[in-house]
Parts: structure tokens; C-alpha cells; sequence
């Protein structure tokens, strides 16, 4: 045991991957996930932003390819749709060491466009989830979820939320660091190569994994036949049962543990750590021992409705209580049945662009210009609001270009020439680039107009740097993508590079012979953001020679 620490959960998990000897962490900014490997970097591991959540998840599961390399990709849960792709077949091909995936649900939608719920995400491509409620959790559950990806060889998802993630509670560190046993790569290409004949039996290996898993978490070893399964080694639970006094028994995971411990301090509850694969013969244990048994949980309904499919009679919460985050009183209500209105609470003040931001110009521009935006996702989606109003869509990263096209080529051309579309520099290297691709490859009648809003840094989740920087996430020098070369190199008519606050006519007068232009047209609105800018010129400055 160490001397205890106040640490947010972020900061948790990337202590525990240190300490554990991960060798490689990826990801891509997102809130609420970010500071993990922020804080990862800054312990000494070797840490790096990639251009996307796909490319990260990809890299990290290279990494994992190696015997005894562990690596932790780390993502928000939109991130996580991105990354899909390669996490369905990384669930066949394993891995060597070990992968760990953390990613930050964001329910009540704080700083997403949605509210999803990742813990599908373990169900459909068949891996296991183990959720933390604190930060000591995180800690000890990322040692577990190691653990388990090294033992069964399988990528592990690290579900956390945003008050898991944001919150700092006390931590002591259960173990000392580690060595890694030799890193090294040994050929198996039925195992990494997914074709057809190959992926069917890695299919059934996998499943074959969860049931043993399952059977672990049940405390059942390796179930009747079957070897016993030798135990887990690293601290934390998979489960955890807590006898109460009365009839009421709760059945939770993750921060709503808390909430429920406080709502109801007499009742027993259930606390799942591995939400999948679930241990439903100890869940039906425990709902046999208790008068009514109901779940909380933040989210979809995805324990209620699992618990239920095997035959076990438990409530869930209401339909009101999906949406949002759970607390201790919203808790109570769903104890006591009321699905009633709840209390509006007062409104906040509404978020804007900062005073000086360079984004300002854009929309004002845009605005007075009437046009139809097409919108993305960064700090600059606040062009939607007073006193701007200059958004017409926004949807996921990089659709800006893909929506803008889209209308372009259906509406009446007095419509479509005033189509534009909105993007960062740092979305667009995320996911905009294919749309570029898109643009010149299908061009609509009328051309269309892409602004890219570069503000040198990744503004909307604590100005973090990305390949159109020249800086590592450490903010290192390192090759810089250029925007205006890529877009050439792609094949568009026009390009313009311009500052809009330092030449708003210009700038206006661009836009206006832009749309009437008919052209294929790429203006890069291109001023550091006003609060990136100081630290970017700290970091250009020389370094001073160092003594021989």
C-alpha cells in the first residue's frame, strides 16, 4: 500500500497503467475522457494523439499484437462509434499482451451530442466491460481489466462516466511497478488474419472465453468439466454483495453504487464491477434473498433488461430516469415509484464564443450572408447560438462536408449556392478529409464552399494539440500535416488562406465570390485561438542550447 492520493478517476487510470508498465497509450481528445492520457504522459508513459479514435484503437491493438506489450487507448463513447470498426474484429483476433479500452460515457450530455450507452457496445462485439464507481475503483479495475486481457487474450472495455472520470476521491496504490516481461512478436496468422475460414473458429474461441469469464465471475472456476480457473491476482472485485436489513435489495454498477448506498443505507445491494459478461446465477442468488429486488443505473436500461431476459424478476427505473445523470434524490424517486414531473431546475447561462475568438468573424459573416450552414462538432458549434444563429446542422465529426454536399446536390440552385461547410482544423484531420475526398471526386453543380476554422489546437476539449500542429501530444516538434497542401494534393479549384479577424471585408467579400463562384472552393479562416495563443508561442520559441 502507498500513501493515499486525491485523484480524479482519469488521473486514476492513467496511474494504474503506469504503474502497471503499459507501454503504449493512445487516443483522441473527448470529454470526459481526455486528462487520462494527459496525466499519463506527464507520469512518464509514452502517451500520443492520434488523428482519430479508429487510428488509435488500430494502433494500440498493434501494440497489444507484441507478447508482453500492454497498451490503453482511451476515447468519449462517440469516440467509440468511430472506432467500431476495427473493436468488432479486435475481439477475434486477441491480442498477445494486453489492450485496454477506457472509454467515457457522457450521460446528460454535458459536452456530446448524445447519450449513448457503451455498455452495448461489450454486447455486440463480445468483450468484457468492468465499470468503476471511484477513483480507488478505476485505479484497481484497470489493474483487473489488464489483467483479464492478458490472461484471456482478449481487448477489455473500461466503461467510465463523467462523474467517475471528473470527481477525486482517495486512492492508495495496491501494488509496486512492474517490469514487463521481453517485448517481442511471434508470427500466428490464423489468429490476426480475419479471413472467412479463420474468423469462424476465432468466432467460437471467443465465446468460448466470455463462458469462462462468466463462469469466474459466478465464482464457479472454469464450470462443471472444466478445469478451475486460477484467480484473479490484481485487486477489486468483479462483484460485490453487501447484506442489508429489510426487503430491498439493489442491484447497481458504477457511480450509481453511490447514490444508492446513500438513498438507501439499510437495503442489500449487488454491485456489478464486470457488467459483461454478467454473473446472473449470483444475481439470481441475490434476488431470491431479497423481498423486491430493482436496478439502478445510469443510462439505457441494458442491466434490467439483461436480468430479466434470463428469467429473473427484478424493476427497473422508470422511463424519465434514462435520461440524464442519477443522483441521490432522483434515486429515492425511483425507490418510491415516482415517475411524476420532476423539478425544472433554473437555466444556466448559456455558453458562447470567448470575447476575441476568431470564429466570431466566420459566423457574423455567415450570418449576414444568410447561408445555409452545415455545422461540425468543436467550440465553433456555438455559431449556433444568439447572437450568431449560423448553424443549420450538426452531427457527428466531419459530416459538415458530407451534409453540405448533400444539400448542394438536390436543392434549387438559389438555395444550393448558399450552402456552406463549417469545420475545425482539428475535426478535419479527425474525419473531414474523406469529405474533401467526396467533394472533389462528386462535385455538385453549383461547387460548394468548405471553411475550415483553424485555431491551431483542439479548442473544445482544453486546447490539445493534433497532427495539423506540428506538435505531439507532449507538445514536442514533430511533422506538421498542412491543410492547403492536402487539398490541393486532393484536387479542389480553390484555395484561400485568410485571417477573419485581422480582414473581416476581406474575408466577407471572399465568401460572397466564393458562393457565386460555382467552384469547388477551401477558405482556411486561419488565426490561433486566443487562448491557445500564448502557449503556442511558448512552445515555438528556441530552446536554449544545453551545456556539453
Amino acid at each position: 500500500m502507498k500513501e493515499p492520493q486525491l485523484l480524479s478517476g482519469n488521473e486514476a487510470v492513467a496511474l494504474a497503467a503506469r504503474d502497471a508498465g503499459v507501454a503504449l497509450g493512445c487516443g483522441y481528445p473527448g470529454t470526459p475522457s481526455t486528462e487520462i492520457l494527459e496525466a499519463f504522459s506527464r507520469l512518464g508513459g509514452k502517451a500520443q494523439w492520434c488523428p482519430n479514435e479508429k487510428v488509435a484503437l488500430e494502433v494500440a491493438l498493434g501494440a497489444a499484437f507484441a507478447d508482453n506489450a500492454a497498451a490503453i487507448v482511451t476515447m468519449k463513447h462517440v469516440g467509440l462509434n468511430v472506432a467500431a470498426d476495427p473493436l468488432f474484429t479486435a475481439a477475434y483476433t486477441g491480442v498477445s499482451g494486453a489492450l485496454v479500452v477506457a472509454v467515457a460515457d457522457d450521460p446528460g450530455l454535458a459536452s456530446s451530442q448524445n447519450e449513448q450507452d457503451s455498455r452495448r457496445y461489450a454486447v455486440a462485439a463480445g468483450l468484457p466491460m468492468l465499470e468503476p464507481s471511484d477513483s480507488q475503483e478505476a485505479y484497481d479495475l484497470t489493474l483487473k481489466a489488464l489483467e483479464i486481457s492478458a490472461r484471456w487474450k482478449l481487448p477489455v472495455l473500461l466503461r467510465l462516466t463523467t462523474r467517475v472520470c471528473h470527481s477525486k476521491t482517495i486512492l492508495s496504490r495496491r501494488i509496486s511497478p512492474q517490469p514487463p516481461g521481453p517485448i517481442g512478436f511471434r508470427r500466428d496468422i490464423p489468429s490476426r488474419v480475419m479471413i472467412p475460414a479463420y474468423a469462424r473458429l476465432a468466432h467460437r474461441k471467443l465465446r468460448a472465453k466470455l463462458h469462462e469469464l462468466e463462469n469466474l465471475a459466478e465464482g464457479a472456476g472454469g464450470g462443471e468439466g472444466a478445469p478451475e480457473l486460477p484467480p484473479l491476482t490484481s485487486p477489486g472485485k468483479l462483484l460485490d454483495w453487501r447484506e442489508g436489513e429489510g426487503a430491498l435489495g439493489i442491484i447497481t454498477s458504477g457511480i450509481s453504487f453511490h447514490h444508492a448506498c446513500e438513498a438507501a443505507p439499510q437495503a442489500s445491494i449487488m454491485k456489478l464491477n464486470l457488467t459483461y459478461p454478467l454473473a446472473l446465477g449470483r444475481i439470481r442468488d441475490f434476488a431470491q434473498t431479497v423481498g423486491r429486488a430493482i436496478v439502478i443505473e445510469e443510462g439505457d436500461p441494458y442491466l434490467a433488461e439483461a436480468i430479466r431476459a434470463a428469467g429473473i424478476a427484478v424493476e427497473g427505473k422508470g422511463e424519465p430516469y434514462r435520461f440524464g445523470e442519477l443522483n441521490v434524490s432522483r434515486v429515492r424517486r425511483i425507490l418510491a415509484g415516482d415517475n411524476s414531473p420532476e423539478p425544472v431546475l433554473p437555466r444556466g447561462k448559456a455558453p458562447q464564443l470567448c470575447q476575441g475568438c476568431p470564429h466570431r468573424a466566420v459566423f457574423a459573416t455567415l450570418a449576414k450572408l444568410e447561408c445555409i450552414v452545415a455545422g461540425d462538432i468543436g467550440c465553433y458549434t456555438l455559431g449556433v447560438l444568439p447572437p450568431f444563429e449560423a448553424m443549420d446542422s450538426c452531427v457527428c465529426m466531419g459530416a459538415s462536408i458530407g451534409v453540405g454536399l448533400g444539400l448542394r446536390q438536390v436543392l434549387p440552385e438559389e438555395q444550393a449556392k448558399k450552402v456552406v461547410s463549417v469545420i475545425g482544423d482539428s475535426t478535419l484531420v479527425h474525419s473531414g478529409i474523406t469529405g474533401l475526398v467526396e467533394m472533389a471526386y462528386n462535385p455538385p453543380p453549383t461547387g460548394h464552399v468548405v471553411i475550415v476554422l483553424d485555431n491551431a489546437t483542439t479548442a473544445m476539449t482544453g486546447l490539445q494539440e493534433h497532427p495539423g500542429t506540428g506538435r505531439r501530444l507532449d507538445h514536442a516538434p514533430t511533422r506538421q500535416l498542412v491543410i492547403e497542401e492536402v487539398a490541393r494534393a486532393i484536387g479542389l479549384d480553390e484555395v484561400h488562406v485568410i485571417d477573419p479577424t485581422d480582414k473581416p471585408d476581406d474575408f466577407a467579400g471572399l465568401v460572397r465570390d466564393s458562393l457565386a463562384g460555382g467552384k469547388l472552393v477551401l477558405i482556411i479562416a486561419r488565426r490561433p485561438c486566443i487562448l491557445a495563443a500564448p502557449r503556442i508561442r511558448q512552445f515555438q520559441k528556441p530552446k536554449p542550447d544545453k551545456p556539453e
